[in-house]
């Protein structure tokens, strides 16, 4: 005996495919956002935690200052490509933890032409950029120099005294502020027509 028919029509499992849509879309529009957080989510964390050397920006003034000293050597290096002179005005200072110091790197541009160049910068041991308080520094800011001119770029920072706090700190007696400067290329100016008319119309 034959089976009885479903005189229903069949229905399509839309709802199914349009929740799995709605899932495909919302992974993609999180991968997204994830990407696009990644830069400044790995920037905050570099200067909460002072990862990979990255000093910290001081939010205020130290409130003591202890007897305990710290080294602080100056590096300076210039990348391929940039025709500067980079030298800080001392290699080494000795600081008390609190002590809020400011030192200078002379920079020169040894060209005949208008050059560009960024610095970053990193702290040595990596792991007391925690403790590294910059209160001014060059650093990010595009720098852009005419033929043969020279500048003092200032640095001003301490060392935090939470240091001493810090057990793992005990045999840190000299840390290394590290800044290199890179090559930017400032954007291309438009070029002029030749073979336009002059001021008074005339070709």
């Amino acid at each position: 005996m034959p089976e009885p028919i479903d005189p229903r029509p069949h229905r399509k499992p839309r709802s199914r495919d349009v929740l799995v849509a709605f899932l495909c879309g919302a992974f993609v529009a999180m991968m997204l956002g994830m990407s696009f957080a990644a830069v400044p989510l790995y920037s905050w964390f570099c200067r909460t935690t002072g990862f990979g050397g990255t000093t910290q920006v001081a939010k205020a003034l130290p409130t003591r200052e202890l007897a305990r000293t710290i080294t602080v050597r100056f590096d300076s290096n210039v990348a391929e490509g940039l025709p500067w002179s980079f030298e800080p005005e001392r290699r080494t200072i000795d600081v008390r933890l609190g002590q809020v110091v400011t030192i200078y790197y002379k920079v020169t541009n040894q060209s005949a032409r208008v050059t560009v160049g960024q610095a970053g910068y990193n702290v040595g041991p990596p792991r007391v950029g925690i403790f590294f308080e910059k209160i001014n520094c060059f650093c990010f800011t595009t720098q852009t120099m005419k033929p043969g001119e020279s500048r003092d770029m200032a640095v001003v920072f301490y060392v935090d005294p939470k240091l001493a706090q810090d057990t793992e700190q005990n045999n840190v007696s000299t840390i290394t502020l590290s800044y290199t400067f890179y090559p930017v290329h400032p954007p291309e100016e438009p070029m002029t027509v030749s073979g336009g008319p002059d001021k008074s119309g005339r070709i």
